[in-house]
């Protein structure tokens, strides 16, 4: 385009010098060789310019002659490294397919048009073919190659790498990933796997420094640099927790600048403020990150702020907590829990079941249990709940790479990556029934729920046993067959009553004769259970 403007340019003034010229005419004499020749002036411009330009031709002419041997030398090796391009391409779109036959056939090719140390690229292509073949040894050779040189230093870095976490050599894969992320920082994977694996030697100072300089050298994004820098103030803190409360809280603190609802620092926070008796500062943290993200580990160490407190100075702590997140299952859970260790059992039943209908999940149904076992003590509501537990989806619980952890930690168990661990059901929340039937509901888990059983009187225990309804003080631990006689076996009432009959007097060691003991007719009981204990 800058070339047809000049050219357009250089036109426009040719013309204007011509019209000029012809504006004003006149004539040009010279006298050569004792001759005087004249002629107009345009006409001598012009014959100057056809001159100037026949010149220029005949230069260009005799300057291609001279060139030609070396253009022409030129242009084969030009066609030969199109050619040896053209092969690596081939080549590499091949070893990218799996084809390592054509990705060995056009490396060879390759090498055959273009020489190694001109085009780099023909190593990796080879080690691509390797690594297709399974002939890692070839393979690390090329990396190593290109380690060495400085225009593939990089690539054959990252190479070393992976193939020394492919043989399970983690330090050789550290030695390579720092050696990477020294000589570049801004590469992101170099960086990464350095900052995971000095956290994974617990070098928390070094780690943190890395992390600041990935961010300086905007090599992950902003929050992202936030939130891993949380996670390592964090696990910083909780190994200064036991000896330097002080130094877990400072840390703990800065963490929840980085991240304001990152719940294990709010933890630390607090737990390093409780050992320095800051109860009413910790409680406010805690406060402040249940109202962003409500957590049942929070809502613990907020009820169990105080060792001291009664029962009904927790149960008045699970209550603030509900009212600043109200209608939320956790709050619902937290203060049930802390009404059943009131022996509030209405104001508890009433809190777990508005948490089961927001969430039906296990743990409302286990604490339902628990209520039903601290209020009726009736093994058949009590079974009832846990039947309903069983076909609820899984609590959450701090779940990485598939393996669940009763706390929160800075790494994966099992890959070792950072700020792995997330507050999640295990096995992303199953959908469907667990077992046969439908998933459990509330309603009606209630509508079903039986009824319970009222006390026997202490007369009625000296009754002969029924062979169709059970004593309601019946021990638990008596294992019940099945009746062996063919007569089915009554419908049981919904309620036990005892018979109205006269009741016998009992026999204390009276005579054999004693009129009690006649008008008493035992009769054997029914084989149709069988007791082990």
């Amino acid at each position: 385009m800058i070339r047809l403007l000049i050219f357009a340019v250089l036109v426009l003034v040719l013309g204007y010098g011509f019209s000029w010229l012809a504006d004003r005419p006149g004539d040009l004499s010279l006298v050569w060789g004792g001759e005087l020749y004249q002629t107009r002036l345009i006409v001598a411009a012009g014959i100057l310019i056809a001159l100037i330009a026949a010149v220029m031709v005949v230069w260009w002419f005799i300057r291609l002659i001279w060139t030609s041997p070396h253009s022409v030398t030129r242009y084969f090796r030009a066609r030969k490294r199109d050619r040896g391009y053209q092969a690596l391409s081939t080549g590499l779109i091949a070893a990218g397919a799996g084809n390592a036959l054509l990705a060995r056939k056009m490396a060879a090719r390759t090498r055959g048009l273009i020489r190694a140390d001109q085009e780099p690229l023909i190593n990796l292509l080879e080690a691509q073919a390797a690594l297709i073949e399974g002939k890692h040894d070839e393979a690390r050779q090329k990396f190593e190659l290109m380690a060495n040189d400085p225009e593939t230093r990089e690539l054959g870095l990252r190479g070393l790498y992976l193939e020394a976490k492919r043989l399970g050599a983690h330090e050789a894969a550290r030695h390579y990933a720092e050696k990477a992320a020294d000589q570049a920082p801004y590469l992101p994977w170099a960086a990464q796997a350095t900052l995971e694996y000095r956290s994974q030697a617990g070098d928390w100072d070094e780690a943190i420094k890395l992390l600041d300089q990935q961010k300086i050298a905007r090599v992950i994004d902003k929050d992202t640099a936030n939130r891993q820098r949380a996670v390592l103030l964090t696990a910083r803190a909780n190994e200064k927790l036991e000896g330097d409360p002080s130094g877990a809280r400072d840390d703990a603190l800065a963490a929840l600048k980085q991240s304001p609802d990152f719940v294990p620092a709010a933890l630390t926070a607090a737990k390093a403020l409780f050992r320095e008796d800051k109860v009413r500062k910790a409680a406010s943290i805690l406060e402040q990150v249940w109202k962003a993200e409500p957590h049942p580990e929070i809502g613990r160490a907020y009820v169990r702020a105080r060792s001291g407190d009664s029962v009904a100075d927790r149960l008045k702590r699970a209550e603030r907590l509900e009212a600043i997140r109200p209608n939320n299952v956790e709050a619902l859970l937290i203060t049930a829990k802390a009404a059943l260790d009131a022996r509030d059992f209405a104001k508890a039943r009433t809190k777990a079941e508005a948490a089961a209908r927001i969430d039906a999940r296990e743990g409302a149904f286990l604490l339902l249990a628990d209520i039903e076992e601290a209020e009726t003590g009736d093994q058949g509501r009590i079974r009832h709940w846990m039947a309903q537990a069983l076909r609820a989806p899984r609590d959450p619980a701090w779940l990485a790479d598939g393996v669940v952890s009763d706390k929160w930690l800075p790494l994966s168990p099992i890959t070792g990556r950072l700020d792995a661990f997330e507050w999640k059901a295990p096995f992303g929340q199953l959908e469907g029934p667990v077992e046969e039937g439908t998933i459990a509901s509330v309603d009606a888990a209630l509508r079903s729920l039986p009824p319970v059983r009222e006390a026997a009187p202490a007369t009625a225990a000296a009754q002969p046993t029924s062979p169709t309804v059970a004593s309601p003080a019946a021990d638990t631990s008596v294992i019940e067959l099945e009746p062996v006689a063919t007569k089915p076996a009554p419908a049981r009432p919904a309620k036990f009553e005892p018979a109205k009959e006269p009741e016998p007097k009992p026999f204390f060691g009276g005579a054999p004769d004693d009129p009690g003991v006649k008008d008493l007719k035992l009769e054997p009981e029914p084989k149709t259970r069988l007791k082990l204990f």
